[in-house]
């Protein structure tokens, strides 16, 4: 299954709703909904918005193959019937490996290689074109990212000290992977998640180091 598609079928099972009452509480049309609901046509973000203060749920909700939230809005708190904030939707390709050099056309090609085609996570107000969404394929990180867990990478965000980031380093075989990275005056140091291993000091000006981008989200592992 998709996981851009959404849960509206499961939703008005829960309230007990007809597709004529979610017509009348989003200004849609019945058959324009039974599609989505179908998932045999697709929705754009203002039917998105819609259908969330509808439900009285987060957009971030709705779909099928949803994380865990990482915010601390309560599941109980619903959206106001009418709102100025403009959800802007971008769907973020999902990959087993960082890519070396992020952009559009690299993290698809990044996703066929390593085996997520077709397998996209919705990121909200960002215009980052370069981001992607890494999968922990493994539970070396753990127990701060465990295996399954969807890593959100901003190529264009900046990193600060004691940030987690994507990163490259190394200077006969480069190294690309998740660290937590401290800026010193004559060094970079690069820590593992979790603490673990012994810490990589870097020499500015002389050892290879790259940023690659900051892991902004967390999407956990559902079960």
């Amino acid at each position: 299954m998709s996981s851009t598609e959404l849960r509206v079928k499961e939703l008005l099972r829960e309230r007990g709703w007809t597709t004529k009452v979610l017509a009348e509480k989003t200004g849609m049309s019945e058959s324009y909904l039974t599609h989505i609901k179908n998932g045999t046509r697709r929705w754009n973000e203002d039917a998105l918005k819609k259908l969330a203060l509808a439900f009285g749920t987060h957009p971030v909700d709705l779909f099928a193959q949803r994380k865990s939230r990482t915010d601390n809005v309560e599941k109980a708190v619903t959206m106001p019937e009418e709102t100025t904030v403009d959800l802007q939707l971008k769907i973020v390709p999902v990959m087993g490996d960082i890519p070396s050099n992020p952009s559009p056309y690299n993290n698809q090609l990044m996703q066929v290689t390593t085996g997520y085609k077709d397998v996209f996570v919705p990121v909200f107000n960002s215009s980052d074109e370069g981001i992607f969404c890494l999968c922990v394929e493994n539970n070396s990180m753990a127990p701060n990212f465990v295996k399954g867990d969807y890593l959100i990478v901003y190529p264009e965000a900046w990193t600060r000290s004691g940030d987690i980031a994507a990163v490259e380093y190394g200077n006969e075989n480069p190294t690309k992977a998740i660290m937590q990275v401290t800026y010193m005056e004559d060094f970079i140091v690069l820590e593992s998640v979790n603490h673990k291993s012994p810490p990589v000091a870097l020499i500015r000006g002389k050892d290879n180091f790259r940023v690659i981008g900051k892991v902004a989200y967390r999407y956990q592992r559902l079960g």
